[in-house]
């Protein structure tokens, strides 16, 4: 049996009961499971062990590398993106060849590909989420300092967080990682992107047996609306008066609403004087809630996700007549043993089809309807059972998110 050279990351299998001495697109039964995918120039295939479900896609030598390395460094920054565990090197295969290595990513359970939100020639109600989260996503990785190259639909995949829906970076061989980009840099990868994303919605109109004229030739373009939105408020530098200093923690407070870490903060006397600071925010990742919930309680969620169990979280703490800011990192771990994991197991066995995270925010949604509903507090016990008794709802598209 032939052997590849792997290089793997601890906590993972070491992937050597494969047969890699064919072309992955060959691999058929033993671990091989079958995961819808997008359209890729590479052949990829998925594999099932105890750990978790791997994407194996091969690529020449260097491209494995550099989308292996490129992930990692984004990693550090960028939350929706496939984890890269690991490459492997099959030495007997000349490097430049299309199978002659393979970079080995996890599958991000519970996610979709663009066409399975295709509702006749465009995205429907769900049209508005797809363009904040693509948005979101690309000033994720520009703000990383990541030229993609190649962002398109076929190169993201999708699922629910909460009441919208999370874009999630699957693809960075072209990727160019950078200190900074620059105006033209961020523009290119747009221009590329808008492209991208209008030849895709032609393939599912002309699939369909549509006229052109039919596509949703301008979801690209809208993208670039929701983007340069996002990106200004994030990258404005507020001129703030003396009696103003308020405004620094709105400032903060609003950047962490839109789920940004915020780093440095630099106060710079203004160039108009009368004690005038200009404000510039060094802001991280889009993960300032689900990097917090994990802080306190060790549950990972999505950043929307993460918002709502953390309100849920502040719900019940505030109920406990002990409550004060010494006892929240023991108030929350009591509430992830009390009220979480039990909840969270009665979803699991009611609802195993649904991703459990998701289930329990729309669980909560559901609640948040109700106690609206009745004009006062309806606890867990009561809402789940009406949950049930209604089918266990989720968010509805257009519907606001508390």
């Amino acid at each position: 049996m032939a052997i590849p050279t792997l290089s793997i990351l601890p906590g993972h299998p070491n992937f050597l009961d494969l047969p890699w001495g064919t072309s992955v697109g060959e691999w058929k039964g033993g671990r091989v499971v079958d995961l819808p995918t997008g359209v890729h120039r590479h052949q990829i295939a998925f594999v099932s062990y105890d750990e978790g479900i791997y994407a194996i896609k091969e690529l020449p030598r260097h491209l494995a590398y550099h989308e292996y390395d490129s992930i990692r460094t984004l990693q550090e920054t960028v939350q929706p993106i496939a984890p890269a565990v690991g490459v492997a090197e099959r030495g007997w295969v000349p490097p430049d060849q299309e199978w002659s290595s393979a970079i080995i990513t996890e599958y991000v359970p519970f996610t979709f590909t663009y066409r399975e939100l295709i509702r006749g020639g465009g995205f429907g109600d769900r049209r508005n989420q797809m363009l904040d989260a693509f948005a979101g996503l690309l000033v994720e990785l520009h703000l990383a300092g990541c030229f993609w190259g190649d962002c398109s639909l076929s190169n993201v995949l999708y699922r629910y967080d909460a009441g919208v829906i999370e874009a999630i970076m699957i693809d960075a061989e072209t990727v160019e990682i950078r200190e900074d980009l620059s105006d033209g840099q961020r523009r290119h990868d747009l221009e590329i992107m808008e492209t991208n994303v209008a030849g895709g919605m032609a393939d599912i109109a002309l699939s369909q047996g549509k006229y052109l004229d039919a596509a949703d030739l301008d979801l690209g373009t809208d993208i670039i609306v929701r983007y340069e939105a996002l990106w200004n408020e994030l990258n404005v530098d507020p001129v703030i008066g003396p009696d103003e200093r308020y405004r620094i923690r709105e400032r903060i407070n609003r950047l962490n609403e839109l789920g940004f870490e915020v780093g440095e903060v630099t106060l710079l006397p203004d160039e108009s004087g009368g004690n005038r600071v200009r404000m510039h925010v060094n802001v991280g990742g889009r993960n300032y809630h689900s990097a917090r919930l994990f802080r306190l309680a060790r549950i990972e969620a999505a950043e929307h996700q993460a918002r709502q169990i953390l309100s849920d979280m502040h719900y019940h703490s505030a109920r406990e007549p002990y409550a004060s800011a010494e006892s929240r990192d023991l108030m929350a771990m009591m509430w992830r043993v009390q009220v979480f994991e039990p909840l969270l197991q009665r979803i699991r066995s009611d609802v195993p089809n649904r991703e459990p995270v998701q289930a329990y925010a729309d669980f909560l949604h559901h609640r948040f309807l109700m106690s609206s509903t009745k004009g006062s507090d309806v606890g867990n016990a009561e809402a789940y059972v009406h949950w049930i008794d209604e089918g266990f709802p989720g968010y509805k598209p257009n519907e606001p998110v508390e």
